[in-house]
């Protein structure tokens, strides 16, 4: 029989150590998850499932129903995130193009930069009111709307429809001069939507669901944005009335659009997307994903593709149906999220993540974290009676996390679960 070494004894006392170490974080947060969030008076209504990951050991330090399934609302968007960065490279392909006998024609993108004011530098309008002659090679066409969307939510901004060829966000913004002068932009729907009426103190707008028929009524809005419904034909006009082209802009079945014109740096979207939670960024980079992967646009097939390829290993796989989150039919779980959330981190960089996702104090963050800027950045997500908020965490010791959140069904507004979310990351952040 052969006798114990002391480097032998050295082993054991270091495995014996990791284990009881781990097994003592695990037994500190969840008394931390049980005093903070579990017991919680609005938590314990609803459910609620938690992943801590520490991808340096690859161990999990705490889960609590981590691999069922929870509406994530727009924590979706990590998804959608992961498949932008995956696909659509630096600079995002505004539209691809070849010339024929003076004739221009080109192919969408699904690019939802285009002629949007935040993004002052356009080279795709740049390149397209010095062609005289433009022809639409005519996409796949998707639907304006998700499955699971909440129908009756279409004439709010949030809500703006996903199309092929967005142009100014498909957004209507009209702003209250007086009650002679009402401003509409873009111009095109001026002579749609005004009649010789007067306002004396604003307006309201009523719309309809799949149409593009506005009628204004006395109100008190001064400045209100509301969301056209953007097929193809409509793409057409107000690319007319944008470009004052002697010629109308055509159609066609044509194919051979190849040429790529690159319209913004791809962060560029991706950061707003993250910060202020962006709903239409999120479809349109779903659909851009799409089209640069499958050669056209359909959220339904590239999710389909992701998820048997990219995300192949994913714990759970998710029910995933849209890129924004806007519906409940999605179903994630904890664990898929910090499945993401590491692989973003190991195929994208750590530097490169810190610019797109918001810290505390910014964006969907404003109003949490405040003290722990720099050290905590993450997504959040909501929508009535769920919320969510997953990322990574940087604690006082140097160790980096990640970790999600998902809390569903509970009866109070969102703010007492972020409050105590936030109390709780902050507990593992200042004693880990």
């Amino acid at each position: 029989m052969k006798k114990a070494t002391p480097f032998s004894y050295f082993l054991f006392f270091i495995s014996y150590l990791i284990i009881f170490t781990s097994c003592s974080v695990n037994k500190q947060i969840s008394k931390q998850a049980n005093k903070i969030l579990l017991q919680d008076t609005a938590i314990r209504q609803g459910h609620i499932g938690i992943s801590i990951y520490e991808p340096a050991t690859g161990k999990y330090w705490y889960n609590h129903d981590a691999d069922k399934y929870f509406i994530p609302a727009s924590n979706t968007k990590l998804f959608s995130l992961y498949a932008g960065m995956k696909y659509l490279g630096d600079s995002l392909v505004g539209l691809k193009y070849f010339t024929d006998q003076n004739i221009t024609y080109i192919r969408p993108s699904g690019d939802p930069t285009f002629l949007l004011k935040e993004f002052p530098i356009q080279p795709v309008f740049e390149f397209l009111k010095n062609q005289n002659n433009i022809v639409i090679s005519r996409p796949k066409d998707v639907a304006p709307y998700g499955n699971g969307w909440a129908w009756n939510d279409y004439k709010y901004e949030y809500m703006a429809p996903r199309s092929v060829f967005p142009i100014y966000g498909n957004i209507v913004s009209v702003k209250w001069v007086s009650e002679n002068n009402i401003k509409v932009s873009p111009s095109y729907f001026e002579n749609k939507i005004l009649s010789n009426q007067k306002f004396e103190k604003g307006f309201e707008i009523v719309k309809s669901f799949d149409d593009n028929n506005f009628q204004f009524l006395d109100g008190k809005e001064k400045d209100h944005a509301i969301p056209f419904y953007p097929d193809i034909l409509t793409a057409g006009k107000l690319l007319d009335d944008t470009l004052k082209l002697k010629e109308k802009t055509g159609l066609s079945n044509v194919q051979n659009c190849v040429i790529p014109i690159f319209s913004q740096p791809s962060d560029s979207l991706f950061k707003p997307m993250m910060h202020r939670s962006d709903n239409f960024f999120a479809e349109q980079t779903l659909l851009m994903a799409s089209n640069e992967r499958l050669g056209y646009m359909s959220d339904k097939d590239i999710i389909d593709t992701i998820l048997k390829t990219d995300l192949k290993d994913i714990p759970q796989k998710p029910k995933w149906v849209d890129g924004s989150g806007l519906s409940r039919y999605n179903l994630f779980t904890p664990q898929g999220f910090v499945f993401v959330l590491n692989k973003l981190n190991n195929e994208f960089g750590w530097e490169r993540i810190k610019n797109i996702l918001p810290t505390g104090g910014e964006g969907t963050l404003n109003s949490y974290y405040k003290t722990d800027a720099g050290f905590i950045y993450a997504k959040t997500g909501t929508l009535s009676n769920n919320c969510a908020l997953s990322g990574y965490l940087v604690t006082k010791k140097g160790k980096f996390l990640i970790f999600s959140i998902l809390a569903n069904n509970y009866l109070t507004s969102a703010t007492p679960i972020r409050k105590a979310v936030e109390q709780f990351l902050k507990q593992i952040r200042n004693t880990k």
